[in-house]
């Protein structure tokens, strides 16, 4: 069957369930490793001697070949310190996002839709941070609103939280990675520099850390999720305040592996009785 004998709405809704899966990219047939490094030059054979000469060519010797340079980081250790002396001149949430929107220092920004800064409520008890923005939240411009965020809703209402009261929701990154992939470790330096002030500014009784990337960036250990989550730690922040914090399951992954849900609902009862040791949520 061609293209041209698929009825329109078809096509519209394959299209649909595309998009809605983060499949907006086109790719090749092979995949392309663009962290090999390419193949060393040959070197190039000696030329014969010239016949009937009356004096040699003087053999000299082949040339080395070229070095082969190392592959160039899309984000520099001095973009990292740019991004933290940037985030530490902001005294207000205000003024650490207008900061974040006007950074150009991150390579993901200029292929993304939006920047996703935050939702919910600045000052709230406590504080989500995700990885990165899907495909809904970068064309929305806000964390955690696609069928994740939904169950992450969910779940804290199951506590007795909602994004409207309690809930403070951001990322490690404020741009999304094309295709939905991995950040990479430039990426999130840059990102995270921003995200240890958001903290500071926020000020959360409690920080909660959905999924690997994001619990590993914030913790700077090799540990993952699995090892790390319904484990209490504590965050020490710039400032030399530290934050009770939780690693927890990305609602993504629940989504896929619908089994660890019971897990999950442990760390939310752990979170739950530490609020209420804090005094910052009423017992029931």
């Amino acid at each position: 069957m061609d293209a041209a004998s698929i009825p329109s709405e078809d096509l519209a809704a394959l299209l649909k369930w595309y998009v809605d899966h983060g499949l907006d990219e086109s790719i090749g047939e092979e995949a392309v490793d663009r962290f090999a490094l390419p193949p060393p030059a040959a070197a190039a054979s000696p030329a014969a001697p010239p016949r009937n000469t009356a004096a040699p060519t003087p053999i000299r010797a082949p040339a080395p070949p070229p070095a082969v340079r190392a592959p160039v980081p899309l984000e520099s250790p001095q973009l990292v310190e740019d991004a933290r002396d940037l985030a530490g001149r902001c005294a207000t949430i205000a003024e650490l996002e207008e900061a974040v929107r006007a950074f150009e220092g991150c390579a993901l920004k200029r292929t993304a839709k939006n920047t996703v800064f935050a939702d919910g409520v600045p000052g709230a008890p406590v504080m989500i941070v995700g990885e990165a923005p899907g495909a809904d939240e970068d064309r929305l411009g806000k964390p955690f609103v696609g069928v994740s965020g939904q169950l992450m809703d969910r779940m804290f209402d199951a506590i007795g939280m909602s994004r409207e009261r309690d809930l403070y929701i951001t990322n490690i990154l404020f741009w999304r990675p094309p295709g939905n992939r991995t950040p990479t470790l430039a990426e999130q330096a840059v990102c995270v520099a921003f995200t240890r002030r958001h903290i500071e500014l926020a000020k959360p009784k409690v920080l909660v850390l959905a999924g690997g990337t994001a619990a590993k960036a914030m913790l700077e250990t090799t540990e993952g999720i699995m090892r790390l989550r319904g484990k209490w730690t504590s965050l020490k922040l710039d400032d030399g305040t530290e934050v009770p914090t939780m690693p927890t399951f990305h609602p993504a992954y629940l989504l896929r592996t619908p089994a660890s849900k019971r897990q999950s609902w442990l760390d939310l009862l752990a979170i739950d009785k530490r609020l209420k040791e804090l005094g910052a949520k009423a017992s029931s």
